[in-house]
């Protein structure tokens, strides 16, 4: 069982960003020293007009000079917004700074501002995704790659900047829809569960995912991620009052964006859902015991590297640092001695 740190790197503006950074390095050190594996942050263009985001590639590389042993997560790159060779190479470069200790996270995106800011029409986003890492995967591997688009004339090319890990980093493939699990199955080295869903959605998507699997006559991943929302604090009072209105604004963005309408149809719109409505079978908030509680299902269902996010818009430094020092002590060491169980 590997623990991994998700970094909040969204803050309200006017937010000293410099302070903010600041404080995101003493927690991936605190992650550090306390044996944690991984550290990870995602990526957004033009958030909402009330937040602010660090890009994710410089970030998670001023990071990586304090964090170690850990393992590098880019989770996740909006690949149909980029141009392929730049995300060839600039993803490569990761994996050097790395030293090949690194693990490579796609999405398709949802947010219709990102979309059309960066020039990719409606009908095209699923094309453009599945070109770009086709092609990306070309430009590692391949001598001599052609390749001719409206966004990317390729004639005959060789790319000699190439990752350290062979034949490429391990691509760790984001899903919401039961379409994209489906393609996570033939397309990605694993799948990387998603936070918004419930507990019984993402237990009937794995065993789509598996049966997928099966189909094609590819084995299961040796190492399945899962991203989960988590609190942890003496009791369940405490750690409601302390991350609820974090995480309740949190969701009011994701549901104003589109987030909850690229779930299956067996999840429930967030527009105008009660926060305690909300937070049942999807958040893991409470006390360390209710925290192992909460997150067993998912070693269960074959989870074996669990990333943490605890910490949301506008939550105080002081606060984030409570929780993931509970987490630690308490709740870590539990869960690794369950893994092992189920080995």
């Amino acid at each position: 069982m590997k623990i991994g740190y998700f970094i909040s790197s969204q803050k309200p503006s006017g937010t000293d960003s410099v302070t903010a950074l600041n404080e995101q390095i003493k927690l991936v050190q605190y992650a550090r020293d306390q044996g944690w594996d991984s550290f990870f942050t995602g990526q957004h263009y033009l958030c909402e007009e009330d937040i602010q985001m660090l890009q994710n590639i410089p970030v998670l590389s001023r990071l990586k000079a304090e964090a170690g042993h850990m393992t590098l997560g880019i989770g996740v790159l909006l690949i149909n917004l980029l141009n392929p060779v730049f995300l060839a190479e600039t993803v490569a470069t990761m994996d050097v700074i790395a030293e090949g200790n690194m693990a490579f996270g796609v999405g398709l995106g949802y947010r219709d501002v990102e979309f059309d800011a960066l020039g990719v029409p409606k009908g095209q986003r699923l094309k453009r995704f599945l070109d770009c890492l086709d092609l990306v995967k070309r430009l590692w591997t391949e001598d001599e790659v052609s390749f001719e688009s409206d966004y990317c004339v390729l004639d005959k090319v060789k790319l000699n900047m190439r990752p350290i890990q062979k034949p490429y980093p391990p691509i760790w493939f984001a899903a919401n829809s039961d379409p994209a699990v489906k393609r996570a199955a033939h397309l990605g080295d694993t799948l990387f569960i998603n936070p918004h869903a419930t507990t019984q959605t993402i237990d009937r998507q794995m065993q789509l995912y598996r049966s997928e699997l099966d189909s094609i006559g590819k084995p299961f991943p040796k190492e399945l991620p899962c991203i989960k929302e988590v609190f942890c604090a003496k009791d369940k009072k405490t750690a409601l009052e302390m991350a609820r209105p974090f995480l309740e604004s949190k969701y009011a963005d994701y549901a104003r964006t589109g987030q909850d309408k690229a779930l299956p149809d067996d999840e429930i719109s967030w527009d105008d859902l009660p926060f305690e409505e909300l937070m049942k079978d999807r958040f893991v908030l409470g006390s360390p015991e209710e925290c192992y509680e909460g997150l067993l299902p998912y070693l269960h269902m074959g989870v074996n590297h669990l990333i943490i996010r605890t910490s949301w818009i506008g939550m105080p430094y002081s606060t984030t640092l409570q929780s993931m020092r509970l987490f630690s002590e308490e709740v870590v060491p539990a869960l690794k001695k369950e893994s092992k169980k189920l080995a």
